[in-house]
């Protein structure tokens, strides 16, 4: 479908959205247009009672709430590209109110589960090197995995990096002493191994730029080899990276800053787990918290 195909560049090369997330995308308005050809609906013509139709098909096959919540702001974002494009006359999506969604709280490592992951990747190999790069870069800077793959040497200098993230939207990271002694030993071994002219940080055995994919692929080898037993995401280093920021005395605007979030409220569910821990931290210590 030409609409689909042209929002789904749109995404691309002007929103600059990783591949993952345009996937997620793409099946979901799939879903949806596959469902409006079995009902004979007119998606340049869909109503709001068709829509909650759909939402009803959703329910009845076992969707949960944050999966309804996810197709719908998918639709609703593609819609107002087609308005925009001035394909339909109203964005019908609108008019729909999200279902709740039951909170979590981020999953995060803890300190000393950290210390074990960084020490697994053998220094001795350019591919080791790389691995020990990746942990410690995506805990220094919070970045997004796919943020971090588009990292190029050229943007970084002087324990900074220059980061495209969201809707092109461009942030500075830091990091620090730890980070750099490994990134200085990859570019001086490993990087100039893999393939010193290519200008992408990170790279693949073949010497290309390593994939979103190829990431949570290694890293899911790293975590085998340790005691740790958690399902491990590039996101919970990007969720240590906040809590551990917030643990330490951090401010919430700094951690908004640091991560790249356009709202804070997007920022603010790492006080809940700060908040947990210091409610912990209390009843444990103080002399007089309990009897």
């Amino acid at each position: 479908m030409k609409e689909l195909e042209n929002y789904l560049k749109y995404l691309q090369y002007q929103k600059n959205y990783s591949l993952h997330t345009i996937t997620s995308y793409e099946e979901d308005i799939k879903e949806f247009l596959e469902y409006i050809k079995s009902e004979n609906i007119n998606m340049f013509k869909i109503t709001y009672d068709e829509i909650r139709f759909y939402l009803m098909y959703l329910s009845k096959k076992k969707d949960i709430n944050s999966t309804i919540s996810r197709k719908i702001s998918a639709l609703r974002s593609f819609y107002k590209y087609l308005q925009n494009n001035n394909k339909i006359d109203n964005n019908p999506f609108t008019l729909i109110n999200l279902p709740k969604k039951d909170k979590k709280l981020p999953r995060f490592f803890f300190y000393n589960e950290l210390e074990e992951l960084f020490n697994t990747p053998k220094l001795n190999t350019p591919l080791g090197q790389r691995d020990r790069l990746i942990l410690e870069m995506l805990y220094a800077t919070g970045v997004r995995v796919s943020e971090l793959v588009s990292i190029r040497i050229s943007d970084i200098s002087d324990h900074t990096i220059k980061i495209l993230g969201k809707g092109n939207k461009e942030r500075i990271v830091r990091f620090g002493d730890y980070c750099d002694e490994i990134l200085k030993m990859y570019l001086n071994d490993g990087h100039y191994k893999l393939n010193a002219d290519s200008d992408y940080l990170f790279l693949n055995n073949n010497g290309e730029q390593l994939t979103d994919r190829g990431v949570r692929y290694l890293l899911d080898k790293i975590i085998s080899k340790t005691t740790i037993e958690k399902k491990i995401s590039p996101h919970m280093l990007r969720h240590s990276f906040a809590t551990h920021l917030l643990n330490e005395g951090c401010d919430i605007l700094t951690v908004q800053e640091l991560l790249g979030h356009e709202s804070l409220s997007a920022t603010a569910i790492y006080t809940h787990v700060t908040n947990n821990r210091l409610k912990d931290v209390y009843f444990r210590t103080h002399p007089r918290a309990r009897k």
